[in-house]
């Protein structure tokens, strides 16, 4: 690894990139950018006609993907080489590394694009990686199996799921201290918060629910359970959750049961069901709210779904075992 204090310069532009910003905000491109776990690729869909435009060779399994704060790099996590890879979104290609840990799993960013935090499932543990010294800055043990990670949109907040504990840990980050567990369905997995940052949404694979949080005192307020008729229960395996741009609509992956359920935010009342491929897993919606990508992890593919018509359009080849989505609007 590169010494914090000794750059090339190539290297120095992109994290003043990752942590200023560039200097204008490029276009969006429409595109759709999908992790394969198997294949070590991400493959790069056109948003319009969703046929494959590039094949973007990565790193050992890469899993989770998020965009800088100004969209013109993606970052991907790769979970067995304990890399993140930084790719150009114009150009397509990989222009960076930066060594993480082995067992990375899910990401996020802090809103002033200083630090990474990352789940590491072997070490239970949430790790913090400052960005412009390139390096580990501080690790705070968690319960078993940490995987999804989520910062406040001030900054002072993460949320960490731990699956084996069944917990939702909240961590103070400035002082590193975890303020308080909060016990929800059984193996929890992804979180979002919606747009005002009243509530926050975990999904739980192993109790077909969602539980849902208020972040002013910190309470589980409700709990969604998916029951839908003619499904085995343990097929019935939520993991992604996507939240429509005006935070009225979720969309809920259910895995196995290969549908994604689409609850109104308001009544936590599942209007749908829509028919996906195998092992729904994670997704993603345009900003318009017309258009659903869904990665089916045992179909290797990506359904198209059409929002207003609640189906699928069609089914677009993704590489083998496809974990996330993301989309550049």
């Amino acid at each position: 690894m590169t010494s914090p204090n000794r750059f090339p310069a190539c290297a120095l532009a992109l994290v003043l990139t990752l942590i200023h910003g560039a200097s204008a905000a490029a276009t969006p491109s429409g595109d759709v950018f999908v992790s394969s776990e198997k294949d070590n690729v991400i493959t790069v869909l056109d948003g319009k006609s969703q046929q494959q435009i590039g094949l973007i060779k990565a790193c050992k399994r890469p899993r989770h993907m998020q965009f800088t704060r100004d969209r013109q790099r993606l970052i991907a996590a790769c979970g067995d080489d304990g890399n993140a890879i930084v790719i150009d979104v114009a150009s397509k290609k990989v222009v960076d590394t930066l060594k993480l840990q082995e067992g990375v799993e899910i990401f996020d960013l802090s809103p002033d694009g200083k630090k990474l935090y990352f789940s590491n499932e072997d070490a239970a543990a949430i790790v913090a990686v400052d960005l412009s010294a390139r390096k580990v800055i501080s690790q705070i043990k968690v319960g078993e199996e940490p995987e999804g990670v989520l910062v406040s949109p001030d900054g002072k907040t993460l949320y960490a799921t731990s699956e084996v504990a069944s917990l939702v840990h909240v961590i103070d980050l400035a002082s590193g201290k975890i303020v308080k567990n909060i016990q929800v369905g059984k193996r929890p997995r992804r979180l979002v918060l919606t747009p005002d940052g009243r509530e926050l949404w975990v999904s739980a694979e192993l109790s077909a629910s969602v539980s849902i949080i208020r972040t002013s005192d910190l309470s589980v307020i409700s709990t969604i359970k998916f029951q839908p008729k003619g499904f085995r229960a343990d097929d019935i395996s939520p993991v992604g959750i996507a939240l429509s741009a005006d935070g009225k609509t979720a969309y809920v992956a259910l895995g196995r049961a290969n549908h994604v359920a689409v609850v109104d935010v308001a009544s936590r009342e599942v209007r749908s069901l829509i028919l996906v491929g195998k092992r729904a897993w994670g997704l993603a919606v345009t900003r318009d709210n017309k258009t659903l990508y869904v990665a089916n992890g045992m179909s290797d593919d990506v359904s198209v779904v059409d929002v207003a018509s609640a189906r699928a359009l069609k089914t677009v080849k993704a590489g083998r075992v496809p974990h996330t989505v993301v989309i550049d609007d």
